[in-house]
C-alpha cells in the first residue's frame, strides 16, 4: 500500500443537546479527522480523544502534536501492508493510542476500498444487523430524565444506559424501574465511586441491571474483582481495557462478566479485535461503547460490531441523537426494532461529505509521503 499524502484536520460540531456524565458535560466536540489519500483511494479516520483529559490522559492537543510529530511521519514512511502492520508502524511511540487509532482505522478503510470489500468484512464480521442501546446522559431533573428514557424507548432502542454518579443514581433507577420494569437496563458510572461506597453499590442489586460500567477507578482491576465477588450483577469494565493483555487480566483476576470495547480507548481495529477474541475464548460478552463520535467513527463502529462475540447492543445509535447534520451520507440510522443494517458496499459503506467537512475545518495539517522520503 502506497500512501501518498496524509492529512489531518480539526473540525468543530455543536450537539444538539448537552450530554453529562460524572466528569462533567459537554456541549459542542472538537473533533480530530484523519484522510490517508493512497492508489487512488482515500481513507478517513477519527480521533475519539477529548477537549479535556477526563475519560483518558490524552486529548484532541495531545493527539494532533504526537500525531503530527511522530506517528504520521512513521506511517507515511511505513507504506503498511494493510491495516494490521500499523502496531509494529507505531511501536515505538508508548501510549497514545487514541491518536494510533485515527490513523490505522484510516489504513483499514482505504485498504477495505482496495479490495473491493466491505469493511466489516475485511475485520472478520458476520452480522448482517447488529442490536443498538443507547446512552443517556444525566439531566438537570428528574422529570428531564424520564422524559429521555421514554422518548429512547419509544424510538425501539434495545437497551437503555443511564449515566450515574454519587447523588445521582439509586432515586433514578428507581423511577425509571417503577415506570418501565420490563426494558433491558444498565447503569454507567465513569469510575465515579470508591470501595467506601460498596454496601451503595450493593444496592442497585434490586433494580435488575444487564451491568454495573466501570463503578471504579479508571485503571483498576483489584478492588472491582472484590466488587464483583459482591455482586450478583455483572460488572462491566470500560476504561481499565487498553488491550488484550488488560482483557486477560480482568477476566482471569474475575474482575467482570462483560467488557466494552471502544476502538479508540484500546488503539485501533487491531487490538480492539484482539480484545473481542480474547473475550470469545473465555466466554465474555462484549459490546461497542460510543465516544460522541461523527458519522466517520461511528461507521467504524457499525464494521467493529459486526463481529461476532457483539452479542449486547452497544452505544452505536443514530446520528440525529447527536448531531444537526452528519459528515456522512447517508446518516446512521436504527430500525424501530433497534437494529443498524451493517453496509454490504465497498468500503466504511457511507460517503464522507467533504464539503460540509471543509466547512467546519478550523485547522488542518497535509504532509506528503514523498516530502519525507
Amino acid at each position: 500500500m502506497k500512501i501518498e499524502a496524509i492529512t489531518l484536520r480539526e473540525i468543530r460540531m455543536p450537539l444538539v443537546k448537552p450530554f453529562q456524565t460524572s466528569f462533567g458535560t459537554t456541549t459542542d466536540r472538537r473533533i480530530l479527522l484523519v484522510e490517508i489519500k493512497g492508489e487512488g483511494l482515500t481513507g478517513w479516520g477519527e480521533c475519539v480523544a477529548g477537549e479535556h483529559p477526563y475519560f483518558s490522559d490524552e486529548t484532541i492537543d495531545t493527539a494532533w502534536i504526537v500525531s503530527l510529530q511522530e506517528l504520521v511521519p512513521a506511517l507515511a514512511n511505513g507504506d503498511p501492508e494493510h491495516g494490521g502492520k500499523c502496531p509494529t508502524i507505531f511501536r515505538q511511540v508508548r501510549g497514545h493510542r487514541m491518536a494510533k487509532a485515527a490513523l490505522e482505522n484510516a489504513v483499514w478503510d482505504l485498504e477495505a476500498q482496495m479490495r473491493g470489500i466491505a469493511l466489516s468484512e475485511l475485520l472478520g464480521g458476520i452480522r448482517e444487523t447488529i442490536p443498538c442501546g443507547v446512552s443517556i446522559g444525566i439531566q438537570p431533573t428528574l422529570e428531564g430524565q424520564l422524559a429521555e428514557v421514554e422518548r429512547e424507548v419509544e424510538a425501539g432502542y434495545q437497551r437503555i444506559k443511564l449515566k450515574c454518579k454519587p447523588g445521582w443514581d439509586i432515586r433514578v433507577f428507581e423511577a425509571v424501574r417503577n415506570r418501565w420494569p420490563d426494558i433491558m437496563l444498565s447503569c454507567d458510572a465513569n469510575s465515579a465511586y470508591r470501595m467506601n461506597d460498596i454496601e451503595h453499590l450493593v444496592d442497585f442489586e434490586k433494580f435488575n441491571l444487564l451491568m454495573i460500567e466501570q463503578p471504579l477507578w479508571s485503571d483498576d482491576f483489584y478492588f472491582h474483582s472484590l466488587l464483583q465477588k459482591r455482586l450478583k450483577t455483572a460488572i462491566c469494565l470500560d476504561e481499565s481495557i487498553r488491550n488484550r493483555r488488560d482483557a486477560l487480566a480482568a477476566i482471569e483476576m474475575e474482575s467482570c462478566r462483560i467488557i466494552n470495547i471502544k476502538n479508540g480507548r484500546v488503539g485501533g481495529f487491531s487490538e480492539a479485535i484482539a480484545v473481542h477474541n480474547a473475550a470469545q475464548e473465555r466466554g465474555i460478552p462484549v459490546w461497542c461503547g460510543g465516544m460522541l463520535e461523527t458519522g466517520i467513527g461511528r461507521a467504524h463502529n457499525i464494521a467493529l460490531s459486526s463481529l461476532e462475540n457483539f452479542s449486547l447492543p452497544g452505544d452505536v445509535s443514530a446520528s440525529k441523537r447527536y448531531w444537526k447534520e452528519d459528515i456522512i451520507e447517508p446518516e446512521v440510522t436504527v430500525s424501530t426494532e433497534g437494529e443498524i443494517t451493517v453496509p454490504q458496499g465497498v468500503g466504511r459503506g457511507f460517503e464522507v461529505r467533504e464539503d460540509l467537512i471543509e466547512k467546519l475545518t478550523v485547522r488542518k495539517e497535509e504532509v506528503r509521503a514523498l516530502a519525507l522520503a
